[in-house]
């Protein structure tokens, strides 16, 4: 119940007007810090919807492929460029970014993120890696403004900022390759 509460406190600290504009002022704040929290306050309130619905969970999300399905294409549209200039311009989609986000990717990452094999989930971090370097030359390559509401310069940043976390998800993953974990436990 605890882990409940502190997400909802997180979600609605995040839905006060100030902290949203100011979150929302930078691209790659928006993009690589909000957006995050946003699914971290819905991750803890999913503890308190597993312990009331736990059939649901288990017919509808039994090996945790449809969940993690549902949070990949919540994400994925978030990250376009359009669907955040979207978020910045009308209100109802502002209101859809913080439902989504919070409750069909966050609950859903947690049901099936414990579900899923260790093959499962270095394949979702290789999925996001290569998003990210997709997005992050996207982002530094494109000639023109991709987002209305940022500038160029911001745009580049969160380029930027998407290729370093790929690069940090490459190191990750040779990481978990090539070390064995029996050595250090």
């Amino acid at each position: 119940m605890n882990q409940f509460f502190y997400g909802l406190l997180l979600l609605i600290f995040l839905a006060l007007p100030p902290v949203a504009h100011l979150l929302e002022s930078i691209m790659i704040v928006h993009m690589h810090m909000q957006m995050p929290m946003l699914v971290i306050a819905g991750f803890l309130m999913a503890r308190l919807f597993q312990l009331r619905f736990p059939a649901f969970f288990e017919k509808w999300n039994g090996n945790g492929i449809p969940g993690i399905i549902l949070f990949l294409i919540i994400v994925v549209f978030w990250t376009i460029p359009r669907a955040m200039d979207e978020a910045l311009t009308f209100p109802s989609m502002e209101v859809f970014k913080f439902f989504s986000l919070s409750i069909l990717a966050g609950i859903p990452l947690r049901d099936s993120w414990k579900k899923l094999s260790t093959i499962g989930k270095n394949a979702i971090i290789v999925i996001f890696t290569i998003k990210y370097f997709g997005m992050g030359l996207l982002y530094i390559k494109a000639p023109v403004q991709l987002c209305n509401n940022y500038l160029i310069i911001d745009q580049l940043t969160l380029g930027w900022g998407f290729l370093t976390t790929a690069i940090c998800l490459v190191i990750y993953l040779l990481y978990v390759t090539f070390t064995d974990p029996t050595k250090y436990e």
